[in-house]
């Protein structure tokens, strides 16, 4: 829902008579721990106490999508979902990861291509998608819209 909701207000500021057609595309990640919801922590002491409860762990990394076709007004969504397998960084590790400021910006307090990195012992399924973006669900969503991904090569 909130992958739509970013498409469709970006989509919407596009309304100028004098627009050329764009593909918006809206994403959206959760990390999902046992059963709970994730996104990106409140606060400097949350962020803390997540990555303790991620230590040694896995975790599902979902990740909506949402393109709109401003010449069609047509949109394709769906969620992609990777699994996360964390490491166990020390205390002191964590302490330092999360002064440095970037967990608090993304969902699940970590980033596969950021500082934590070398806290993730593996992922299973598309690396893109922990990143932010998937781009196999990205290339059929434009498949749905009747846009090749090599349309876009030009």
């Amino acid at each position: 829902m909130l992958a739509e909701a970013k498409a469709a207000a970006v989509a919407a500021g596009l309304d100028a008579p004098e627009r050329r057609p764009a593909l918006v595309v809206g994403c959206d990640s959760v990390l999902e721990l046992d059963g709970r919801a994730l996104g990106k922590p409140a606060d400097a002491a949350e962020a803390v106490r997540r990555w303790h409860s991620m230590r040694g762990r896995s975790g599902v990394l979902q990740t909506g999508h949402c393109v709109i076709d401003t010449r069609t007004g047509k949109r394709a969504s769906a969620t992609a979902s990777t699994t996360v397998r964390f490491g166990n960084p020390s205390d002191a590790e964590v302490a330092a990861y999360v002064a440095s400021g970037e967990p608090l910006h993304v969902a699940g307090a970590f980033t596969l291509d950021g500082r934590s990195a070398p806290f993730v012992d593996g992922i299973d399924g598309d690396p893109g998608n922990v990143i932010g973006l998937s781009l196999p669900l990205f290339r059929s969503l434009l498949a749905e819209l009747d846009v090749q991904v090599t349309d876009l090569w030009v």
